[in-house]
């Protein structure tokens, strides 16, 4: 392989955490006195800041009802919590197949591994800490540890310095255009994986190594 790291989105790139993004996307709209999102609406939100979500469905860009859905989230299944919704963001969260496969796999290499998510990095480590499988990643950039969210490349940059590793050196896989912009404008390869919402065709614009259908293509492609 050619690549001395391999980077990942973790929302509908690694894993899946619609349950509990779900729930919190209930309870925070009802607390504004909003209907409740479809399932379908709360799944094209994920890999976008709640700010962004929230106004991608409601179409109100008011920062405090922005922050208002924000600190409901926060409170109920995200960072703040401590209950049952918690409980959900944690322990309901699943890895997709091959997910657990492909990172031995490049632990076993010798590539560095890390995720650079909007989702925050304590959660992240948490999700994998309940499964075991915290050891398989050298490290975790949450949306909650940089400034600017993707697709800036701050979370990108970060990544790349902890682990003494250069843009040319990593691929960076993720399931959005946002993904693909962060790989871009942080220098590094960036590989689709389709296992989101987002299509093969909305990748065109952007400068892809590989496109792979799920976590064992991606394996395969990267010969391991």
């Amino acid at each position: 392989m050619k690549y001395q790291g391999v980077f990942f989105d973790f929302d509908y790139t690694l894993g899946d955490s619609t349950p509990a993004i779900a729930e919190g996307y209930r309870l925070g709209f009802a607390a504004l006195g909003l209907d409740p999102p479809t399932l379908d609406q709360v799944r094209h939100t994920i890999g976008l800041t709640l700010a962004d979500g929230y106004s991608l469905i409601t179409g109100d860009y008011d920062p405090e009802r922005q922050a208002a859905f924000f600190h409901t989230f926060q409170h109920t299944v995200g960072v703040k919590a401590d209950g049952p919704g918690r409980a959900l963001m944690i322990e309901g969260t699943t890895l997709f197949p091959g997910a657990v496969e492909l990172l031995r796999a490049l632990r076993d290499g010798g590539a560095r591994t890390a995720i650079v998510s909007t989702k925050p990095g304590d959660t992240i480590r948490r999700i994998f800490a309940h499964q075991g499988r915290l050891d398989l990643l050298d490290l975790v950039v949450g949306g909650d540890e940089v400034r600017r969210s993707k697709p800036h490349p701050e979370g990108l940059s970060l990544a790349l310095e902890k682990l003494g590793l250069r843009p040319e050196q990593v691929l960076f896989c993720g399931d959005t255009v946002i993904d693909a912009a962060t790989a871009q404008a942080g220098g590094c390869d960036f590989c689709a994986v389709l296992n989101g919402t987002t299509k093969a065709p909305a990748f065109e614009r952007f400068p892809c190594v590989h496109i792979a259908e799920d976590l064992p293509g991606l394996q395969s492609w990267l010969s391991l």
